[in-house]
C-alpha cells in the first residue's frame, strides 16, 4: 500500500500557518490514496509538549501540533489511515498526541541482547570476508550495551583496520581492536607523552584493574592501555560477561570504588595526586547523588525521589519548576554523596595498599608493553609470569 514518510522538523517553518497547512495536505493526499501509511519521523520537533513556549505570543510549532491533532483523531472520518511516528525523546511529548485514538501503542526498542547482537552481528558480516579465527558470539557476548548501528560501526572498523594492514580477511585481533575504537576512540601512537606522563599513567591505570579485580561485582578487566586514545591518558576497559537488567546497590558502590582506584594508586603508588582523574571523580559523584536522589539507596534519607528525574532542563516545563528540596534535605544529600565517596575510597586505598608488590609487577609489565590485555592482567595478579611475547605494534 502507499507509505507516506516525512521529518517532524518539515512541518515546522519560521512563516505563520504553513506547517498547518503541510499537516491538512498530507492527510488530504493520504485520504486519496487510503489506505495508506503515514510515518512521521522525529515527531518530538512538532509532539513537543503544548504551553512551553518563553515570552508568550503565537508559537507557530503550536498551531502545527494542534492541526496534527485534529487531523489524527478529529470529526473526520479517517478510515484506513495508520499513522506511525518515532522519537527518542517520548518524555517530552504533549500528552494528548500520546493518548488512545492517536496513538494506540508505544512500542519501546531497547538495545539488543546478545542474541539480538549475535544476529545483528551477523547481517553486517555477510559479505565481509572473516577469518576462521572469527566467533561472532564471542563478539556479541564483549559487546554489551551496544546498538546496532555501533556493532555496524565496529565491523566497518574492522574491516578498514584489515585493509590497511593488508590482510585478506578480517581476524578477531582486528575486530577486537575496532570494539577498542568504538569505546574509547582510536590510538594516538604519534602523541609525544613524557616518561613521568607515561608513568603516573600506568599506576592511574593499574589502580582501576586491581580495585576492580578484587571487588566481586565489577565486570571483568578487558585490556589495559597506557597509549593515549580519544581524550583519555591511558584506558582501562571493563566488558561485562553478560546482560544485567538490574544493578544491585553493592554493584554500584563496587563500581565508585573502582572509578576511584586510579586516584587511590597515585596517592598510595607515588604519594602525590594528579589532574588526571577528573573524569573518575565526576563518574563517581554522579552514580553516588543518583543513588540518593533517584535510586532510594541512602540509608539516612531513605527511599525517596528528590527530584532527580533528569539531568536536563526542559526549559519551559521545568525551568519555574520548584526542585522541591529543602535546604536541610540539600545539605543531606551533599553530606551522603560525599560519605558514600570516602567510604569507597577509603576502600579503593586499601586495596592497593595491601596489592603494593602486585602492582608493581604489573605496572613495569605495562610500561614495557604498553598494552595489558585482561588474560594477561589476570595472569600477572595471580603472582604469574608473562612469556616473552613481542611488545605492542
Amino acid at each position: 500500500m502507499p507509505f507516506f514518510t516525512i521529518s517532524g522538523s518539515d512541518f515546522v517553518e519560521m512563516f505563520v500557518g504553513v506547517g498547518a497547512s503541510r499537516v491538512r495536505d498530507l492527510f488530504d493526499t493520504a485520504k486519496k490514496n487510503a489506505p495508506c501509511i503515514i510515518f512521521i519521523d522525529e515527531i518530538d520537533a512538532v509532539g513537543r509538549q503544548r504551553g512551553t513556549g518563553l515570552g508568550g505570543g503565537n508559537d507557530e510549532r503550536e498551531q502545527t501540533l494542534n492541526q496534527l491533532l485534529v487531523e489524527m483523531d478529529g470529526f473526520n472520518d479517517h478510515q484506513g489511515i495508520i499513522i506511525l511516528a518515532a522519537t527518542n525523546r517520548v518524555d517530552i511529548l504533549d500528552p494528548a498526541l500520546l493518548r488512545p485514538g492517536r496513538f494506540d501503542r508505544q512500542i519501546m526498542v531497547h538495545v539488543p541482547d546478545v542474541r539480538g547482537r549475535e544476529e545483528i552481528l551477523k547481517v553486517h558480516s555477510k559479505n565481509k570476508p572473516l577469518a576462521d579465527d572469527v566467533d561472532l558470539n564471542v563478539i556479541a557476548k564483549s559487546t554489551a550495551g551496544m546498538t546496532g548501528a555501533d556493532l555496524s560501526n565496529v565491523m566497518n572498523e574492522a574491516s578498514l583496520l584489515a585493509a590497511r594492514n593488508r590482510k585478506k580477511q578480517i581476524h578477531m585481533k582486528d575486530i577486537e581492536e575496532s570494539i577498542m575504537r568504538v569505546l574509547a576512540g582510536p590510538q594516538k601512537k604519534s602523541m609525544l607523552v613524557t616518561e613521568d606522563d607515561k608513568r603516573i599513567t600506568a599506576y592511574h591505570e593499574v589502580g582501576h584493574a586491581m580495585v576492580g579485580t578484587m571487588l566481586p561485582n565489577c565486570d571483568p578487566v578487558h585490556e589495559i592501555t597506557i597509549i593515549p586514545r580519544g581524550t583519555a591518558a591511558g584506558v582501562t576497559i571493563s566488558i561485562p560477561d553478560n546482560d544485567n537488567n538490574h544493578v544491585s546497590r553493592q554493584k554500584l558502590l563496587d563500581e565508585i570504588t573502582m572509578s576511584l582506584g586510579g586516584r587511590a594508586s597515585e596517592e598510595v603508588m607515588l604519594e602525590d595526586i594528579c589532574t588526571g582523574a577528573v573524569s573518575d571523580i565526576q563518574r563517581a559523584t554522579k552514580i553516588a547523588r543518583k543513588m540518593i536522589t533517584e535510586w532510594g539507596m541512602s540509608e539516612k534519607l531513605g527511599p525517596v525521589n528528590y527530584g532527580g528525574d533528569s539531568d536536563e532542563v526542559f526549559i519551559g516545563k521545568d525551568l519555574m519548576k520548584s526542585s522541591g528540596v529543602s535546604e536541610t534535605i540539600a545539605t543531606e544529600i551533599d553530606n551522603e554523596t560525599r560519605d558514600i565517596i570516602e567510604d569507597c575510597y577509603a576502600k579503593a586505598k586499601k586495596i592497593i595498599e595491601e596489592n603494593r608488590d602486585k602492582i608493581e609487577l604489573i605496572v613495569k609489565e605495562l610500561y614495557k608493553r604498553e598494552v595489558l590485555t585482561g588474560d594477561q592482567f589476570r595472569i600477572l595478579a595471580a603472582g604469574g609470569t608473562l612469556e616473552d611475547e613481542p611488545q605492542a605494534a
